[in-house]
């Protein structure tokens, strides 16, 4: 009888051992996924964010480009003309309807060869701010084109290829990318781009 409890009783000994022991490994299983689990979730969220705001850029630049492409282009020699105080309010006002931090950017009046260029760091800004660029004598070929530079650069027309003359915009914008710090987490540094977005309408008048 005693024998038969002696054995009950290290049955029961060993049972509890093995159940501390997987609770030990899940804890360890645990511990090693976690940082990869907080990597996927902030990922998700970090380049899904991204992406609605590339496509709300695109729009707002190509909104702007058309709007100033539409105005009259006998004021170009001034500061401050028609059409880029039009393609600047579109802009200004678009990342004010959709709580867009402008970063504190103001209005450029010094243009450089009918570009003008406005950058804001402000406002809590990331690193970077936000740019806006608006070029109202955007050359390019028409035909045999490549898609306009983030800086909106005139492009050179080829030979006996006829040019056009269009308005182009850009915004490039200084996204708070938290991805980077969750990869570090694993072990790995990670800098990732601004998100930017141009636009090019043909000038009509």
């Amino acid at each position: 009888m005693k024998r038969a409890l002696h054995v009950v009783r290290a049955l029961w000994t060993l049972r509890r051992l093995s159940w501390s022991a997987d609770q030990a490994a899940q804890l360890v299983e645990f511990a090693v996924s976690l940082p990869l689990l907080v990597v996927f979730v902030v990922g998700i969220f970090d380049f899904s964010g991204a992406f609605t705001l590339k496509q709300k850029l695109t729009n707002v630049a190509r909104d702007a480009a058309r709007a100033a492409a539409a105005d009259p282009s006998g004021d170009l020699s001034s500061s401050s003309p028609i059409a880029v105080n039009d393609a600047f309010q579109i802009i200004h006002n678009y990342f004010a309807g959709n709580q867009l931090n402008d970063c504190g950017i103001t209005q450029s009046t010094s243009p450089s060869n009918l570009k003008w260029t406005s950058t804001g760091t402000g406002n809590g800004c990331p690193s970077g701010g936000l740019r806006i660029i608006i070029n109202r004598g955007y050359y390019f070929p028409l035909t045999g084109g490549t898609p306009p530079t983030v800086d909106c650069t005139s492009q050179a027309a080829g030979t006996g290829v006829g040019t056009l003359i269009g308005t182009c915009v850009s915004i490039r914008y200084a996204y708070p990318w938290r991805f980077g710090r969750a990869a570090s987490l694993l072990g790995r540094s990670t800098n990732l781009p601004d998100i930017s977005a141009v636009g090019v309408a043909l000038n009509e008048n």
